[in-house]
């Protein structure tokens, strides 16, 4: 009966196959989603808070997560921890946020003696990202500080960036803007504490453009898996962050920051699935 069988079919090929008709493709059963993970080590010298002449050192991890398939988007290495409601090709928008250390007499007790602690701050916000062209990025963030300081803060950041083989070169302009509250928190000085000090004079800080500067990084991609970026930043203080005592005569004008990372990418099934 099985050869039987097996003749019927074996024939029934041939006869189809002698009148040129095509075998039904089955597709198989699609495969479940799958979401690539980035796990990233940082590793960065700034200053030790806005406005001083001294580099402190951070180390911190961070992740990221995109759909597979999805291309890879470029991400400058000062971006705030972003993640989109919307999102195109050429414009994406969202929500970010941003940690700021604060400035405590323990980084500098010779010129901080007498002024105040300013504690570390969490600043939730909103970005908006846009390509008008493939290898020009535009992105601002505004974001409202909590703990150290009350106030909003923002920045606004032009990158050109350019592909090359496993080379990723980025380059662009910086501005910082910070609101009443937070230059009040990190520049201003009361009288009490110009008394205390002895170095600086009493001076209120306002609000508005807070430093312009740039930022380049290179980003090299060793395997789908491993990539390795190194970047370096200058900022100039403005306006009342620049005229401040506490920055002409305690810190500096110019802001330097330097990083690198490593990164590592690998796929995971959503658990939910």
């Amino acid at each position: 009966m099985l050869g039987l069988s097996a003749a019927l079919g074996s024939g029934s090929a041939r006869a189809a196959d002698a009148l040129g008709a095509q075998p039904v493709f089955q597709a198989p059963p699609p495969a479940p989603d799958l979401y690539i993970v980035t796990v990233t080590a940082n590793a960065m010298a700034e200053p030790r808070f806005p406005g001083s002449d001294r580099l402190t050192y951070l180390g911190y991890p961070s992740m990221g997560f995109r759909r597979a398939g999805e291309p890879e988007r470029f991400s400058a290495p000062d971006d705030g921890l972003s993640f989109s409601f919307l999102e195109s090709p050429s414009l994406r928008i969202g929500a970010v946020a941003r940690y700021e250390s604060g400035r405590y007499f323990s980084d500098d007790r010779k010129n901080l003696f007498g002024l105040r602690d300013v504690k570390w701050s969490i600043e939730p916000g909103v970005f908006a990202e846009v390509w008008p062209v493939e290898w020009l990025r535009a992105r601002a963030e505004v974001r409202y500080g909590f703990n150290g300081y009350e106030g909003v803060v923002g920045n606004l950041g032009l990158d050109v960036v350019q592909r090359f083989g496993r080379f990723t070169f980025s380059l662009g302009p910086r501005l910082d803007f910070g609101g009443d509250g937070f230059t009040n928190a990190y520049f201003s000085v009361t009288p009490f504490e110009a008394a205390l000090n002895g170095r600086v004079t009493p001076f209120r800080a306002r609000g508005g453009l807070t430093s312009a500067g740039a930022l380049g990084a290179v980003t090299y991609k060793w395997s789908e898996q491993w990539a390795t970026t190194v970047y370096a930043g200058y900022d100039r203080l403005t306006g009342d962050a620049a005229e401040s005592p506490i920055t002409r005569r305690l810190g500096s004008q110019d802001q330097f920051k330097v990083g690198a990372k490593l990164s590592y990418s690998f796929a995971i099934t959503p658990f939910w699935r």
